[in-house]
This record gives C-alpha cells, sequence and structure tokens, in this order.
C-alpha cells in the first residue's frame, strides 16, 4: 500500500511540470504508427490482445460476458469510463457556473456546435453512403478541446479570451453530443438486471449527494460497481462515467470564509513550544498533530468533491489514460491501405472534420449573429472566427474512439475499415490544426508586449 501511494505521489510531481499533454498524447500515437508498421509489429499485435484479470475468487472483474478483457478492450471499456468521468464533471461544472450555464452565455457556442455536429456528418455521408462504411457517420462530429486549446496557446497572448471561452464551450457542447451518439447508437443487446442494478447504485450516489456524503471513495466506490454493471447491461460503460460525474457534490461543506476562520483560530492556538527538534528528526507533541490535523481536515472542506476529484483525476487522464489510449488505438498499418479505398473512409472522416467542421461551425454562428439575436463576443470577428472553427476539426480522441464503437466487430472487414478511419481521424485533425493556427496567425492583431 505505501508503495502504491508513493508511486501515485511521484506521478502527481510528474504533472506538475511544464509537459505539454497534447505532445505526449501526440508522441504515443506516433510511436503506435510506427510499431504498427516495423518489424516489432507482431510484439505491438501481441501486447494489445493480451488479457488483463483481476480474479477474485472465480471471477474476473475485468471480463465481458466471461471472456476477459483484452489490454485494447481494458483501455477503451475501462480507463476511458475515468476520461469521460473527468468529462462529465467539467460539463457539470459548465451547466453549474461556466459557459454553459444561463442559456444566453450558452446560446451562441451551443448553435455553433450543432453545426459543427450535423454538417461533419452529413459530408461524411456523401463519401461514404452504403453500409457498414456509413456506420462511421458520427467519427468527425467530436473536437478534441486539449488539442485546439494546445493550438490557441501557441498564439500566447494574441489570442482574445474570448475565442478560447467559445471553443471549449463548443467542445464541451460536441462532448455532449457525442456522449448521446455513444449512448443511443453504440450499445449492444441490453440486459435489463444489471442495467436496473445500476440505476439502484446511481439513485444511491445522488442520494448520498443529497445527504451531504462528501467522501471522495464514497463516489469512486459507487461508481465502479455502476461501471461494472453497465459493462454487464450490454449499455456502453463510459456512459457510466458521465452519469457518475453527475451524481458528485458540486458544493462544498465548508465556506471559504468559515475555513479561513478556522484556520486563524487553529494558528492561534498551535502550540509552537512543544515537541522536539534536531538535525536528523522532528517529533511533534500530540497537541500540535491534533491541531494540525484538525487544519487538514478544515481545508478538505473547503474544496467541492467534484472539483477536489476533478482536481486529482486530471494529471491521470491527461499524462497516462490519454496517451495510453493513443498508443493502442492509434496504430495505421499502411501497407493494409490500396489507393482506392482513400475516396472512402479516409476521405469521409477527412473531409467530415476539415471542411464539415468548419463549413458547419462557421456557417451556423455565422447565420445565428446575422438574424440579430446575438452579437460577436469581444475580440471575435467573422475572419477569426473561420480560423477558429478549423481548429475545431480537431478531433483524434473522441474520433478515434467513436471509431473503435463503430468499426470494431463488424464481421471479416471490420479491422481493415478501422484501419482507414484512423488513417482520416490524423489526416483531417492535423490539416485542421496547421490551417486553423496558421489563419489565426495571420488574421490576430499582433502581441501586446505588455500583457
Amino acid at each position: 500500500m505505501t508503495s502504491a501511494k508513493e508511486f501515485l505521489k511521484s506521478f502527481q510531481r510528474f504533472s506538475l511540470h511544464n509537459i505539454n499533454a497534447s505532445a505526449l498524447l501526440f508522441t504515443a500515437a506516433i510511436l503506435a504508427m510506427f510499431l504498427a508498421n516495423s518489424p516489432w509489429a507482431y510484439f505491438y499485435e501481441d501486447f494489445l490482445s493480451r488479457q488483463v484479470i483481476l480474479q477474485i475468487g472465480d471471477y474476473n472483474l475485468f471480463s465481458h460476458h466471461g471472456s476477459p478483457m483484452s489490454v485494447l478492450a481494458f483501455v477503451n471499456d475501462a480507463l476511458m469510463a475515468l476520461f469521460f468521468l473527468l468529462v462529465g464533471m467539467e460539463i457539470k461544472q459548465e451547466i453549474l457556473i461556466g459557459e454553459l450555464s444561463s442559456i444566453r452565455k450558452a446560446i451562441f457556442p451551443i448553435v455553433a456546435a450543432f453545426g459543427g455536429m450535423i454538417i461533419p456528418v452529413m459530408v461524411f455521408l456523401v463519401f461514404c453512403y452504403s453500409s457498414p462504411d456509413s456506420r462511421g457517420a458520427a467519427i468527425p462530429m467530436a473536437t478534441d478541446i486539449a488539442f485546439a486549446l494546445s493550438v490557441l496557446a501557441l498564439l500566447g497572448n494574441r489570442v482574445p479570451l474570448s475565442l478560447k471561452i467559445f471553443l471549449t464551450a463548443l467542445a464541451v457542447t460536441d462532448d455532449i453530443g457525442g456522449i448521446i451518439i455513444i449512448a443511443l447508437f453504440y450499445s449492444g443487446h441490453v440486459a435489463i438486471t444489471p442495467l436496473l442494478l445500476s440505476g439502484l447504485l446511481l439513485l444511491g450516489l445522488y442520494l448520498g449527494n443529497r445527504m451531504r456524503i462528501n467522501s471522495n471513495t464514497f463516489y469512486y466506490l459507487g461508481g465502479f460497481f455502476v461501471w461494472f454493471f453497465f459493462l454487464e447491461s450490454g449499455i456502453h460503460p463510459t456512459i457510466a462515467g458521465v452519469l457518475v460525474a453527475f451524481t458528485i457534490p458540486a458544493k462544498s461543506s465548508m465556506q471559504l470564509e468559515g475555513f479561513v476562520d478556522r484556520i486563524s483560530s487553529s494558528i492561534k492556538s498551535l502550540p509552537l513550544n512543544e515537541g522536539e527538534r534536531s538535525a536528523k528528526a522532528t517529533v511533534l507533541s500530540d497537541a500540535q498533530i491534533h491541531m494540525l490535523h484538525k487544519m487538514e481536515d478544515a481545508s478538505s472542506k473547503v474544496i467541492s468533491p467534484l472539483q477536489n476529484m476533478s482536481h486529482r483525476l486530471h494529471p491521470y487522464v491527461n499524462y497516462l489514460i490519454l496517451p495510453l489510449f493513443a498508443f493502442v488505438n492509434a496504430g495505421v498499418t499502411f501497407g493494409s491501405i490500396e489507393p482506392s479505398m482513400l475516396l472512402g473512409i479516409p476521405m469521409g472522416v477527412f473531409a467530415g472534420l476539415f471542411i464539415g467542421k468548419t463549413i458547419g461551425i462557421f456557417s451556423f454562428s455565422y447565420l445565428f449573429i446575422k438574424t440579430g439575436l446575438v452579437s460577436y463576443p469581444k475580440g471575435m470577428d467573422a475572419k477569426n472566427m473561420f480560423a477558429l472553427s478549423m481548429l475545431g476539426g480537431i478531433g483524434f480522441t473522441v474520433s478515434l474512439f467513436i471509431a473503435n464503437l463503430s468499426y470494431t466487430g463488424v464481421p471479416e472487414v471490420g479491422a481493415n475499415l478501422l484501419n482507414q478511419a484512423k488513417l482520416g481521424v490524423f489526416a483531417g485533425s492535423l490539416v485542421s490544426g496547421l490551417c486553423g493556427y496558421f489563419l489565426l496567425k495571420k488574421v490576430l492583431p499582433p502581441a501586446n508586449p505588455k500583457k
């Protein structure tokens, strides 16, 4: 147990360094593509198919319908549930206090997001209108907020705050749309009993929220069992992460003012002259330890479970789960793609991301502005809105995730179709990011050195 805690602390310290999570994600994807097309491709494929086993008695917790999960399935169905838990918590914060907290704030990015979901699907279906190719129509709907904001960050203080806020709200709305699509179209045959059990557990977590249970462990443990029953029910298990997120309390049990008063009182009461200190050790008195524990307890109460869990989960998702997801999913094998295939799924995904996203986001936004119901936020105009719309075509993480759901399991041709979809995701995301960056660089005002 001690070694596990030390590992977690070391990992958190690692994540605090200025290491770009998007660069790590991109590096993992490049490494996967290299391995998949190298003499070591066998070892890469063997790693993906390895079984993941957590045995309790005769039962493996990481199994689906009696079969152990492979590494690939474990990452996509188990670890990505934590990613969607984090996404759900971020959506909840945006709905409560962020850019989706009121119709007036949310309506502009929501309209833009609708365009960015509807038009890419239509563009994709122009190239892939028949089954099974058409199963991937939702692939170009997604926007990878981490990559998109990383591109904006390259332009520094030249980027108006309104563009960052708009892109964030747009991507959050995209996430909601993607989650709905996954729930409706990418679930298998539904088993009623596990689904009812997961519903009862979600009700228990909600009641725990109402009863002011602020223990992170309570929601993590309950969330694990909700995920487990979702897995057994046939509903895609990552949806469990989102639903659990909405049961987590967003209100702290102690206000900041009360915390300051309690800490000030504790500091005044802290006996400074007790205990013993030397060059080799510090031994505090029982009174000092008691008082310090009271201060620590007060600190834990002033942060809501929603923010606390989100803050603690971020480094593991950004620096471990998402790079691992990219590594196991990004292995495009170029040798299996013939030139004649490029005009099918690869072109459909590419055009959906690069053309569909740009046209969809910009046209819906521009026409909505023309109605006179809203106006451009400060610092935004038609030119930088068009460039920003291109960045919406960086699909990457969620696009790869939906590609896996779309084509995995298609008889005989599923692996080949998935391989083609991955190529389209990489090409569309890369071209969208580069074009959006250079166009923004051209249309944004020069940097203000005083900022």
